[in-house]
């Protein structure tokens, strides 16, 4: 992928004496990260495991198994950017990740863990967003059926996707409700085998294996702002995180139409809003048994966002970073400017923040347009 040499798009800065990084390339692990990595695995603690559904051996044998499937996906930075937040941002471009988000990393784990038997009937997932076209793109690329209920409202972009990668698109009504029954019902017809969008310990290690690379490209990261919605982008990056770096910071970004996380984590329990409505479509899930617990224990804190701030920080990424990032990846750069953030104990201690750009899959007509989408218990990822 070429660069546009932009003077707001630079390499990261090269702390160390192993020359500079490049954008994409596989780089060293300094000796500060691999000791304390080996010491982990060494001693067999894993402090963030127990009782999680993944940990750090589950993420790592993820790395080995997407590998071939996967890319490696660059970090950007900017001085412009930089100057505006007053800290050092680092952004993980998932954008730029095949199918156009994160999401190739879990469903390809996921896929590619099944046996030949398994795989053999195909698999079936329900989603309106990335999901669907990140398993669609790993069905194809095992040579495996793969069966994708969508509901009526999904982004125009989105089903295009999987239609390219070859998914069998069949229609649901706009609710959590409909698509659960119709994906329920032709997993009864045809036997596949359900690769559920986040509760699923294979989709969470998937991933985790953004921390692994992000933190092996910038170790003197100390806090990491990640999108949040079912929970299970979130949960994979703060397992790994804090099994490399107990003393990271895991910061969620939520859409303040859609804040299910941040009530959750106050009321110490899940919930379920009735209606959610915000411009970011893939934040709308809720959190699930599997990846609550890790946002309840593990996770610092939810800043919420409004849809004008996540806008705002969409068009930044577009004129000042050169890059399309969908609502839901740029939330993260929102939340980092936000007041709720500046004004908190956080951030007087994170210097050196990773963002994940998560998506970039935009339906440009409809983003012209700028209007919340409304969900009825929605379930889009």
């Amino acid at each position: 992928m070429e660069y546009d040499g932009s003077p707001n798009r630079e390499h990261p800065p090269t702390p160390h004496a192993n020359g500079p990084r490049e954008f994409g390339g596989r780089v060293g692990v300094t000796p500060t990260h691999l000791g304390l990595l080996k010491g982990i695995m060494d001693s067999g603690i894993q402090p963030q495991s127990q009782g999680y559904a993944a940990d750090i051996t589950s993420i790592e044998e993820a790395k080995l198994r997407i590998s071939p499937y996967i890319h490696e996906t660059p970090v950007l930075t900017s001085k412009s950017l930089n100057s505006i937040a007053r800290k050092q941002l680092y952004f993980k471009c998932e954008c730029f990740q095949k199918g156009g988000a994160f999401k190739i990393r879990g469903a390809s784990n996921a896929i590619f863990s099944l046996s030949d038997d398994q795989a053999a009937k195909g698999v079936v997932t329900h989603s309106s967003g990335n999901h669907a076209a990140a398993v669609s793109l790993a069905a194809k690329l095992r040579g495996i059926p793969a069966y994708i209920v969508i509901p009526e409202n999904a982004p125009r972009c989105k089903i295009e996707n999987v239609k390219r990668y070859g998914g069998q698109v069949i229609w649901s009504e706009p609710t959590f409700q409909s698509r659960e029954n119709v994906a329920k019902k032709v997993q009864q017809e045809t036997g596949a085998i359900m690769v559920h969008p986040f509760n699923d310990k294979y989709i969470i290690s998937g991933q985790g294996t953004i921390s692994l690379e992000l933190l092996e490209q910038i170790p003197e990261i100390d806090t990491i702002v990640v999108p949040i919605s079912g929970g299970g982008l979130i949960s994979g990056v703060t397992l790994a995180a804090k099994a490399i770096n107990p003393s990271i910071r895991i910061l969620a970004a939520e859409p303040r139409g859609a804040d299910d996380a941040a009530q959750s984590k106050a009321a110490g329990q899940i919930i379920r809003l009735p209606e959610t409505k915000t411009i970011a479509d893939g934040l709308c899930a809720f959190l699930g048994d599997l990846t609550w617990p890790v946002v309840r224990d593990l996770v610092d804190d939810i800043i919420t966002v409004g849809d004008e701030a996540i806008i705002e920080a969409m068009r930044m990424c577009y004129e000042i970073l050169k890059v399309a990032v969908e609502p839901s990846g740029a939330i993260g750069l929102a939340a980092v400017l936000s007041d709720q953030f500046q004004q908190s104990a956080a951030w007087k201690d994170s210097n050196n923040i990773g963002i994940i750009l998560s998506g970039g899959n935009i339906d440009l007509v409809e983003e012209q347009q700028q209007k919340p989408h409304s969900h009825n218990l929605a379930f889009a990822s």
